[in-house]
């Protein structure tokens, strides 16, 4: 059982507030991301859970225990660092149980736990080697071994892969998966990529400048974002937006009429919106279409062939631009006059504050 309580966290360096009032439970056995671009806090909020950094003010709970003033090394918790952080002069087995030696366990426990950390992670192979003589994501392996042998309550991974190349970096991704489903263990891990976050992750904690943004399941803040900012970080590529004004309100909708002209009725919650107000309209890739008929005139600009799919990058007279996904083999010439499709049903609409406007049935629910 590992069960994690944060109440209130904040933190500040030299009068600058980094963290600004944190409230999240971790469960048991989770799989929690905190995802947010740069300087959102995401790291600092996991170097306070580890201890690594002190707390100007709220509490941290591990299973009922408040360890907010507990030293690192008696918190149970076990970080895995970006640079591996593995000590160049002893081979992987020492490497391994180093923190055991330490604390001094009994030799067949240290070899049972060393033996044990190699097999889930395949390093028996590599057992005698130093360091130096692994590859990148072989080292990666190691430190997450040299956690998994301390059979911490909570693994802290602080943007792990970010050191390795495109095709390791996935296929670390699967073994991380993996390992979680294995252990049945509980993970917190920071990460800016948000392919990770929605791969990974039974529970994302979207963070914007020292703030939680929003928390869910990795399709559940794709599908239902709460805000402009969760839409446009989460998606690859990421969700398109269009300005509109709203030019009606009906109890199954809201009309709207876009900056370039069109007009459509959207099933969203009318009754939150007024006449005259200014919104913005959100939509991803796959829920819009070229064709010689359609809602906007567009340009066609650029296109990026992945092989199952094409993404063509659009231009409409507003100055606004938009991405379409479309069939991996579907010819978009550079420059022509084409029209745009929305699926009226998936697109999202958010106030003049940014928050999204709930769809209408759950209005009415």
């Amino acid at each position: 059982m590992a069960t994690l309580k944060i109440k209130n966290l904040k933190k500040g360096f030299e009068g600058l507030q980094i963290i600004k009032g944190i409230d999240l439970e971790v469960h048991d056995r989770e799989f929690v991301v905190f995802v947010g671009p740069s300087g959102c806090g995401k790291s600092t909020l996991l170097r306070l859970i580890a201890g690594l950094e002190e707390v100007s003010s709220g509490t941290l709970e591990l299973d009922g225990r408040d360890i907010t003033e507990v030293p690192p090394a008696k918190r149970d918790l076990a970080m895995v660092f970006q640079t591996y952080a593995l000590y160049p002069h002893m081979s992987v087995r020492k490497n391994l149980s180093f923190a055991l030696d330490l604390a001094g366990e009994k030799k067949p426990d240290v070899d049972r736990k060393v033996a044990e950390a190699a097999r889930i992670l395949e390093l028996g192979a590599l057992l005698d080697r130093k360091p130096k003589q692994l590859s990148g994501g072989q080292r990666q392996r190691v430190a997450i071994g040299r956690a998994i042998v301390r059979n911490p309550k909570i693994f802290l991974f602080d943007e792990p892969l970010s050191n390795l190349d495109a095709a390791l970096r996935v296929q670390t991704r699967l073994e991380l998966a993996r390992l979680h489903k294995e252990l049945q263990a509980t993970m917190i891990y920071v990460t800016h990529d948000q392919v990770e976050a929605m791969t990974l992750a039974t529970k994302v904690v979207v963070l914007n400048g020292g703030r939680i943004e929003q928390i869910g399941s990795p399709l559940e803040l794709y599908h239902h974002p709460a805000n402009l900012f969760v839409a446009g970080f989460l998606g690859t590529p990421k969700m398109g937006f269009l300005q509109a004004r709203v030019t009606a309100v009906h109890s199954t909708g809201v009309e709207v009429e876009f900056t370039a002209g069109a007009r459509l009725l959207i099933p969203r919650a009318s009754g939150a919106l007024s006449v005259g107000q200014a919104v913005t309209i959100g939509i991803r890739p796959e829920h819009l279409s070229l064709g010689e008929q359609g809602h906007v005139p567009v340009t066609t600009d650029v296109t990026e062939r992945l092989g199952s799919d094409t993404f063509c990058h659009v231009n409409i007279a507003s100055g606004e631009s938009l991405t379409v996904r479309v069939q991996g083999d579907c010819e978009v010439p550079y420059g022509a006059a084409r029209y745009l499709t929305l699926d009226v049903a998936h697109c999202h609409v958010f106030d003049d504050s940014g928050l999204a406007v709930a769809p209408a049935a759950s209005r009415a629910a």
